[in-house]
């Protein structure tokens, strides 16, 4: 019986009060939906550095006859000279993995096949790429190790790790995930006090009915339950919308837009977007329930 009570008494004021709920639902969708996204990103990104910070290398390219830094003075590196790194290289296993050797020509075929749609290979020849090793590394964070071993000897031209260029790219996604967090909080709190909002007028409403229950002895649980309901379950059908935008941003922008078209890195996989999913939507009905208990605190006054 009690039961019924309070299931009819919630469903009677979210009829009531259809605009303010209505504003509660999208305004949930809205600020969970960035939340979702930045929780997105922020599992994009650890994918990604997963993914590219097992295949980082550390490149050590070799003088030529054009380089200009003091430790190519006397002229392009020597066989010698080359054979010699290859040996201190093989020498520090087991943290290098794999040593790898890249030729003029080499570097020439690779430069063509990444830069094959842009005219600037017309003006480039295999004597203006530099020969180079690259480092395979069992630990990328000790770039530290190589870098002091060959940076600025004779033979070396620069010490090149690429964990270094993609922390520049992760730097940058990492402060579109401060963004996007940022508005989903500020949406958050619009939420909050749209809900209190909503609450209060409920209350004011209702004053009446709110008497006869306490007149009659109805307890706090019996008043407040359907208050804390309507506000469950308007942050809960916007929770859904969110957790929907997600699920379609996953199947048809990453599954069928991104990822064939990026087959190079890793994207954000199901097993992480089934740990967002929850706290997407359980985030919204807690701050809803939160912001209603205390509205009915001040304005019950039970």
């Amino acid at each position: 019986m009690k039961l019924r009570f309070i299931l009819s008494e919630t469903f009677q004021g979210l009829r009531r009060n259809l605009t303010m709920t209505f504003a509660v639902i999208i305004t949930v969708a809205v600020s969970l939906t960035l939340f979702g996204a930045g929780l997105l990103v922020r599992a994009q990104v650890d994918s990604m550095k997963d993914y590219w910070y097992d295949r980082v290398e550390v490149s050590i390219f070799l003088c030529g006859a054009s380089s200009s830094v003091p430790a190519c003075s006397l002229g392009a590196v020597t066989p010698e000279v080359r054979g010699q790194i290859e040996q201190e290289l093989n020498a520090l296993r087991p943290l290098v993995q794999e040593v790898y050797y890249e030729s003029k020509e080499e570097a020439y075929q690779r430069f063509l096949e990444q830069f094959k749609d842009s005219p600037v290979t017309q003006n480039v020849t295999p004597d203006a790429l530099p020969e180079s090793f690259r480092v395979k590394l069992s630990d990328p964070t000790k770039y530290e190790v190589i870098a002091a071993a060959f940076e600025g000897r004779p033979g070396v031209e620069q010490v090149q790790d690429q964990r270094q260029l993609l922390d520049r790219f992760f730097r940058l996604l990492n402060g579109l995930q401060v963004i996007a967090l940022s508005v989903a909080v500020a949406m958050l709190v619009v939420t909050a006090l749209l809900v209190v909002n909503t609450i209060r007028v409920a209350a004011h409403a209702r004053r009446r009915e709110v008497g006869i229950m306490r007149l009659v002895g109805a307890s706090n649980f019996m008043i407040r339950m359907p208050f804390l309901l309507e506000a469950a379950v308007s942050a809960a059908i916007g929770g859904l919308i969110a957790v929907g935008a997600i699920v379609a941003a996953k199947v048809f922008l990453i599954d069928k837009v991104l990822a064939p078209s990026y087959q190079f890195t890793a994207f954000v996989s199901w097993d992480q977007i089934i740990v967002i999913l929850p706290i997407i939507f359980f985030t919204g009905i807690v701050i809803a329930m939160i912001a209603a208990g205390l509205t009915l605190r001040r304005y019950l006054k039970v």
